[in-house]
């Protein structure tokens, strides 16, 4: 018998009394008859076994693709190991084989252009990732804005480098991970200013469809590397949203509002940070800060605790 998740309908049977029907694809309570869900897709295989035996030789898994690795991970490696699959190790001579074997494997997974553009690329957007520290979902959807890129011919003539920092700024924006140009330019040879010519040209000609930046996704970040109290993330947010509604937040860097509403909260909660600390880990000026800071205090009209 299968369970439908919680919230996927509306109906009061009991959920031990509900069955799924193979062949009409259809949830049916075994009481009333109601249809709970129907033209449910079965996500098992196409084909039946009956021994662990036939299972095994009929199933067609393997490891997953992965993007960013320049092959998608299709291609077999031969490892530095020098014992056989018994466990001895291996003559001198047959060592020397196995080398020479890895070295021509090696060489034949990058064979064009595009490969070789692809492998570099790839191992650099492993290092910048691993160097921001941002999740594998943000590399995966990077690898696929630079192979678009790639496909378009928009990598000829450029820095490999830029493009890679461009493509993980993009997939940054994309899933609402704080990070900003400055942050990602540092761990890269290109500048600012090469970085952000190059994530244009990908918003321009791939049609990225990128979200306005949130202050509210910075907040996090900064009150966890300060080390602030889940109240004082919650009174940011607060402040943040207020001074939304009253359009305080139109053409403002979404890092420099949310380092001010960051310190406002530590003030309030008696967390007490100075401008430069948190300007410091925001990637901001303090004047930025400040700035920032007197216009939230002023509008939102918010009183601070005697200092």
């Amino acid at each position: 018998m299968s369970n439908l998740s919680s919230g996927e309908s509306s109906s009061q049977c009991p959920p031990d009394k509900i069955i799924f029907d193979h062949e009409r694809g259809e949830y049916i309570c075994e009481e009333t008859g109601e249809v709970i869900e129907e033209r449910v897709v079965d996500q098992g295989p196409e084909w039946r076994a009956f021994t662990a035996e036939e299972k095994e030789k009929r199933s067609r898994v393997g490891s997953p693709l992965n993007n960013t690795v320049h092959d998608r991970g299709l291609s077999t490696v031969i490892d530095w190991k020098d014992k056989d699959s018994t466990g001895k190790s291996l003559e001198p001579k047959k060592r020397l084989e196995i080398l020479r074997w890895r070295k021509w494997q090696i060489r034949a997974r990058i064979q064009s252009s595009v490969d070789r553009n692809l492998a570099q690329a790839m191992n650099e957007l492993e290092r910048i990732g691993n160097q921001l520290g941002v999740p594998k979902s943000v590399k995966d959807e990077a690898s696929v804005i630079y192979r678009k890129a790639v496909e378009k011919g928009l990598v000829r003539g450029r820095s490999i480098e830029s493009v890679v920092a461009a493509a993980i700024y993009a997939a940054c924006r994309r899933m609402k991970i704080a990070r900003t140009l400055d942050e990602i330019a540092v761990y890269t040879k290109a500048n600012r200013k090469e970085v952000a010519r190059c994530y244009r040209l990908l918003l321009k000609e791939l049609t990225i469809d990128v979200p306005v930046s949130d202050p509210v996704d910075y907040v996090t970040r900064i009150a966890a590397l300060l080390q602030l109290s889940g109240a004082t993330i919650k009174t940011s947010v607060e402040i943040l949203n207020k001074a939304k509604e009253k359009g305080l937040t139109a053409g403002k860097d979404p890092a420099g509002l949310a380092a001010a509403a960051v310190y406002i909260a530590a003030l309030l909660n008696d967390e007490r940070k100075t401008q430069k600390e948190i300007a410091s880990v925001a990637g901001v000026t303090e004047v930025t800060v400040r700035n920032r800071y007197k216009e939230l205090l002023q509008q939102l009209k918010l009183e601070l605790p005697p200092q």
